[in-house]
């Protein structure tokens, strides 16, 4: 029985990035835009388009999305351009459309006041499924609408569906650009502490990386930058779902994908890499080449190919905690097996020194109707320390602004921070105790941190409340 997931897109950046995704799918299952069934979509009961789709009564699919938004820009080009696709009912554009103004707390005290329209949505998705196993919501943590109503949102499910799982597609802000958004590490650092306490798994999918993608590797013009790091993104999004849509042996639910990438509860954010890299946003960079399995996994590897920015050298002592391959397309396991050999005799991958060090591999299938020049592609999830470095520059940016209390008018404005600031401390304490832990992660004594003496608050404990 499939195990269906509903995705909740929050914000311009969340519903640009889903409507991305859905159109990615709709493509790989031979979907129409109308969500009619192409003629050629022949293949039937070799895909399940159930975990993400539900059919209509004239038989037509509809994505399992609710899509919300505070202003109605990007909405109303949905409806333009897709209207046909979505659920109507499942839409919701707050009525007086003023948006959020960039500010967190407008959209936290925003999603409280909608709480009802919100949830009548969300409830009657799930109740509309056999065997819901969970939530993916897609947002950015540095706007108002995103990250304010995206955190109300991961605090109320997690109360009222604690049993299902919460995956996020979270988008953090190019830190190498001065932004517009002045009180954008506030609003990022009050988000993070809802991905480190509410979310069960966070896929990190950081600007910086993104854009030095679109404009280094695939040579992008300014123009079409968004365009190109919106499809990169879509991309990551469907080949991470790809085994739940194609199922194997392995993987086939979203509990089997992420149960082995995540040791302890806290250490839950995933960096993702995928080669070869292509978009049809800027066809003349998707030079074709030779891929084998070894090609493919060594180049995962890489920095460059990462959708996160951080530093790594030789010297340091960052390693992966886990790692998960999905390798699609034409793959004989026997070359997996010695590409894994190969990997490891040349010691490319250091592990943490507690736990064991290997490389996961799932083979998925790619789609028939969609034809690609390369023969074999890859998508790693990875589990790896240096996603601190990510956390850290976030606590720096947020430290300068904090110890000057700059730019908090707007914040004082709401219910949650009218009488006091504790939550920015507390929000601060939380994520910095998860660098300490992803710092801890790196030592071979981590299997004990933790764990104070008798009276003593530990340093786990102590950010958590």
């Amino acid at each position: 029985m499939p195990r269906e997931l509903i995705t909740l897109q929050v914000g311009q950046c969340g519903n640009q990035i889903g409507t991305e995704f859905w159109k990615q799918l709709c493509l790989e299952h031979g979907i129409g835009a109308d969500g009619i069934l192409e003629d050629f979509a022949t293949e039937v009961g070799q895909d399940r388009k159930d975990v993400f789709f539900y059919q209509a009564d004239d038989d037509h699919y509809i994505p399992r999305a609710v899509l919300m938004d505070l202003e109605p820009r990007v909405i109303d080009n949905i409806r333009v351009n897709h209207g046909q696709l979505f659920n109507p009912e499942n839409i919701f554009v707050s009525k007086d459309g003023s948006g959020a103004g960039n500010n967190w707390a407008k959209g936290y005290s925003a999603g409280k006041s909608v709480h009802d329209e919100l949830f009548d949505m969300i409830d009657r998705e799930a109740e509309g499924s056999d065997s819901l196993e969970g939530f993916m919501l897609c947002h950015s943590v540095a706007g108002g609408t995103g990250s304010g109503l995206g955190s109300y949102l991961l605090e109320t499910l997690n109360d009222r569906y604690p049993k299902k799982l919460i995956q996020t597609y979270s988008v953090f802000p190019n830190q190498e650009e001065t932004s517009d958004v002045v009180v954008q590490p506030y609003n990022s650092l009050l988000t993070m502490k809802r991905l480190a306490n509410n979310a069960d798994c966070v896929v990190v999918l950081d600007n910086t990386a993104l854009n030095r993608i679109a404009s280094d590797r695939l040579q992008a013009e300014e123009a079409t930058n968004l365009e190109v790091v919106n499809q990169l993104v879509s991309t990551i999004m469907s080949a991470s779902t790809s085994t739940l849509r194609y199922p194997g042996y392995m993987n086939n639910d979203l509990i089997g994908l992420i149960a082995s990438l995540i040791p302890t509860p806290r250490l839950h954010f995933l960096m993702t890499g995928h080669t070869p890299i292509v978009t049809p946003a800027v066809p003349s960079a998707s030079s074709i080449r030779k891929t084998t399995v070894l090609d493919v996994m060594r180049r995962l590897l890489q920095p460059k190919n990462m959708m996160v920015s951080t530093t790594r050298s030789r010297a340091e002592t960052h390693c992966y905690i886990s790692l998960l391959n999905i390798i699609q397309g034409d793959v004989d396991p026997t070359q997996v097996h010695k590409s894994l050999q190969r990997i490891r005799e040349r010691d490319m991958a250091r592990f943490i020194p507690w736990g064991p060090a290997s490389i996961q591999v799932a083979l998925s299938k790619k789609s028939p109707y969609i034809p690609t020049a390369h023969r074999v592609s890859g998508l790693m999830l990875a589990n790896h320390t240096s996603i601190q470095q990510l956390f850290t520059r976030t606590c720096k940016h947020f430290d300068r602004l904090r110890k000057r209390e700059a730019f908090m008018e707007q914040f004082r404005k709401e219910d949650m921070f009218r009488e006091n600031l504790d939550e920015f401390d507390d929000a601060r304490a939380v994520v910095q105790g998860l660098i300490d832990e992803y710092k801890a992660a790196e030592t071979p004594d981590y299997v004990h941190w933790g764990e104070a003496e008798p009276g003593v608050a530990s340093p786990a404990a102590a950010a958590r409340y």
